[in-house]
């Protein structure tokens, strides 16, 4: 494999390790606190903006991973850890638009008086459920990486 390919393989694998790790920080720092206090996810209440990391990072990773992709598909081994990738992610993704993003964008606009705690709460659960699909998603680019 050339050298171009495997830089680019490894960006493509810290991409998705970036992504792992703002799924954990989120799930470890922000989630426990801000169904309490839902100021903390609005930035227009001096919270943070997570559409800053979610909008760029998966679209960052998204991109490389297709590219990564094209490059390796003639190789067997490198490209089965791809395609595991590629699955998890898409599961992830899909589940993420479809599920979690509306509502999280509804918990941003709420006044932070007006939203339920315990749909809050709800919601935090299942989004620490991104966190395994994500760890299968860079596992499997790690294994591309070292198989390479």
């Amino acid at each position: 494999m050339s050298t171009p390919t495997l830089v680019l393989l490894a960006a493509t694998t810290l991409a998705a390790c970036i992504s792992l790790g703002g799924a954990l920080y989120e799930a470890l720092v922000v989630d426990p606190y801000w169904p309490r206090r839902p100021g903390i996810i609005q930035s227009r209440n001096g919270g943070i903006a997570r559409v800053r990391f979610w909008l760029p990072a998966p679209v960052i990773f998204e991109i490389l991973l297709v590219v990564t992709l094209i490059m390796t598909w003639g190789d067997p081994g490198v490209g089965v850890a791809l395609l595991v990738a590629l699955v998890s992610h898409a599961a992830m993704r899909l589940w993420a638009l479809f599920d979690l993003i509306p509502q999280a964008a509804e918990f941003e606009r709420k006044d932070p008086a007006d939203v339920d705690e315990a749909a809050a709460v709800r919601w935090t659960r299942r989004n620490l459920l991104r966190v395994p699909l994500l760890l299968v998603t860079s596992c499997a680019m790690l294994a591309a990486l070292a198989l390479a």
